[in-house]
């Protein structure tokens, strides 16, 4: 009874109670304007995009977000940060000023908004991915701030005046009692270029600024924090940060109980499991090597140019004779990916199984390697060529193996004690590296430790492509594609070597 009273809705107001319509009539749901570049994302995004928009803008996104990660456990500063970074923005997440008045303002800031949101609704799970996406999202934020503070001061403090901060700014009876303490602090900046706004100070709780507080760029006071206007982005940062972790942990109360629709939950996970490392198309045309000679005869040689991953399979194949399937898998679509034709891969394979005979090759594994190329199965199969290469992505987190098994990832899937005596098999003995890749493997970043092997296998090839101006810092970005490190690691190599190698193919894409 009392059920039936408590919902009974008069006829003349159900109307009105259609959540739905009212939800979808609000102005409030229209398209979002921008009017400025930096964003706190305080207001979720309601406008409707495509399901391909809202994968490939997280996609973009998630690579700037794992890069600057990649930076900041490679200690680069905020200098070497910045210009490593500038191409891939330009390229992943463009954001011009007002001032440039580029057609694109919209599109870009509409991208950039929903892109924060869909991660923040893949990485709200867990309270490590709820950590790490705080830290990133910060990092790209202030290295955005600091561009606007450089070069855009005007944009900057119109944008600053919008957050409606509730800093009291400190009177002069207060600057006078503690004349003796703020000028202190000005002093310890008196080397620095003096601004107008060097007289003024803000005050705060300090636990608002703690990157203030442990720098010591603040006075302290009655559980206050007095900071220089100077320092106002130092603070918008530390605003940003805070505002992010609260809404993180609202985030995380409410997925369980989100209707999520089903297209967007396989995206969602995806992305989420991206997080350990960015995932990379492949594509022939970007992987392959012109003119190197790619053959089953030359497999061995090049395997010096192989990642740990795929010359921890070779070696297996040299020692057994054997690999089993997984294994099989992830090395002959490796091979093909850096373009190793069918019938090669075929002789390849077939030589390397030398304890069977042609007929026990031909009619338990002839059949798997034509599939993996798409010279046979389903008419889709064959129509997409087979399948692609594995990515580090699908290596890490897709079948792990098991034992006899030789395939995945062993800066993941070795115990350390194993994974030092493999790296010390393929000629890393440097201390400092095998502690930097220990110590890579304890923090999970397992693509860092390779890159880690290869910027220490390749340093004087480096070090020669950037003097002679072949290749730029930002250029080296992460490897995040077995593929792709086989292709860097060959044409530093081969650099100037009697072959086809040019210093133009080795001018990639950063």
């Amino acid at each position: 009874m009392f059920s039936s009273n408590y919902n009974r809705i008069d006829p003349k107001r159900r109307a009105t109670l259609d959540h739905r319509t009212k939800q979808f009539a609000d102005p409030s749901f229209a398209k979002t304007a921008y009017p400025n570049r930096l964003n706190f994302y305080a207001l979720p995004p309601t406008a409707d995009i495509t399901l391909e928009q809202f994968e490939q803008w997280a996609i973009d996104r998630l690579r700037i977000l794992a890069e600057l990660e990649a930076c900041s456990f490679r200690n680069k500063n905020v200098k070497d940060t910045s210009e490593h970074m500038e191409p891939l923005l330009k390229k992943y997440l463009p954001l011009d000023t007002n001032s440039s008045n580029s057609s694109q303002l919209q599109a870009q800031r509409q991208k950039d908004h929903y892109s924060h949101f869909i991660l923040r609704l893949a990485f709200a799970s867990t309270e490590d991915l709820r950590r790490r996406f705080t830290r990133v999202e910060t990092m790209l934020f202030r290295l955005r701030l600091n561009d606007d503070a450089e070069h855009n001061r005007k944009e900057l403090k119109e944008f600053i005046k919008t957050l409606n901060l509730d800093w009291e700014e400190v009177g002069p009876e207060e600057r006078s009692k503690y004349s003796d303490e703020l000028r202190a602090m000005a002093d310890s900046r008196k080397k620095q270029e003096q601004t107008e706004d060097d007289n003024s100070f803000f005050k705060v709780d300090w636990e608002r600024v703690p990157e203030l507080v442990e720098t010591r760029r603040v006075f302290l006071k009655g559980g206050k924090a007095y900071v220089p206007a100077r320092e106002q982005t130092s603070m918008v940062v530390a605003e940003f940060t805070g505002r992010l972790e609260r809404a993180l942990e609202l985030t995380a109360r409410a997925l369980p109980k989100l209707d999520e629709d089903d297209r967007l939950t396989p995206i969602l996970d995806h992305l989420s499991k991206n997080f350990i490392t960015p995932d990379a198309s492949y594509s022939s045309s970007t992987t392959a090597v012109g003119g190197a000679d790619i053959s089953a005869r030359n497999v061995d040689k090049l395997s010096a140019s192989f990642p740990l991953c795929m010359q921890n399979l070779h070696r297996s194949l040299r020692r057994d004779a054997h690999l089993k399937h997984y294994g099989r898998l992830q090395y002959t679509l490796f091979l093909k990916g850096i373009g190793l034709n069918l019938e090669e891969c075929l002789i390849f394979w077939r030589t390397s199984f030398s304890k069977l005979t042609d007929d026990q090759f031909n009619k338990d594994y002839r059949y798997n390697v034509r599939h993996a190329y798409g010279d046979v199965g389903g008419d889709s199969n064959r129509r997409g060529g087979g399948y692609s290469p594995f990515s580090c992505q699908k290596i890490l987190t897709e079948h792990p193996p098991g034992p006899g098994e030789a395939h995945g990832c062993p800066y993941r899937h070795f115990n350390q004690e194993n994974l030092t005596a493999l790296l010390q098999a393929v000629g890393i003995s440097d201390r400092s590296v095998l502690e930097g890749v220990k110590q890579d493997k304890e923090a999970q970043k397992f693509h860092l430790a390779c890159n880690r092997v290869f910027e220490h296998v390749h340093k004087s090839e480096i070090k020669r492509a950037k003097d002679e101006n072949i290749m730029t810092a930002a250029q080296l970005d992460t490897i995040v594609h077995p593929n792709e490190y086989f292709k860097r690691s060959y044409l530093l190599k081969n650099l100037g070597k009697d072959s086809s190698v040019k210093s133009e193919d080795v001018k990639m894409e950063g």
